[in-house]
């Protein structure tokens, strides 16, 4: 298959509490786009290519038939969003404690091409925060 342009990437999770969940990802810097953004839903933009949807719980599972991951429970996926710096990466994890997140797993360096650290936000989705080292994964 050949792509004309990049695809775009939504991700769905379903939030308890979608304007505790806005103003979470804010105090992570995120920015959410008005015109898909209602008391349904909120359009959290990550990059050019990339949004995560927040979705009310009974909005979201208007979407599926299946029952719905309690991800206190059990781990639904893990969604890693890169940095520019190791120090971004920790400026965002300690924004995220700061604003109700809890700690995933400890910071963590592969060799000297990434650095990362994770926190669970409100709902308890498993978010990794990266930096790629791009010199030492171009060698």
């Amino acid at each position: 298959m050949t792509l004309t342009r990049p695809r775009k990437l939504f991700v769905n999770l379903p939030v308890q509490d979608l304007r505790r969940s806005i103003e979470f990802f804010t105090r992570l810097g995120f920015v959410f786009h008005p015109r898909l953004t209602d008391e349904r839903g909120a359009c959290m933009i990550v990059g050019a290519e990339c949004s995560v949807m927040l979705l009310s719980r009974a909005f979201f599972q208007t979407f599926t038939r299946k029952a719905l991951c309690d991800a206190h429970e059990r781990t639904e996926g893990i969604f890693a969003v890169s940095c520019e710096s190791d120090a971004e990466v920790d400026s965002m994890v300690e924004a995220a404690l700061a604003a109700g997140g809890t700690r995933a797993m400890d910071p963590v360096r592969h060799g000297n091409f990434m650095y990362g650290w994770s926190f669970y936000d409100l709902d308890h989705h498993h978010w990794e925060v990266l930096h790629l080292n791009p010199a030492a994964l171009a060698s």
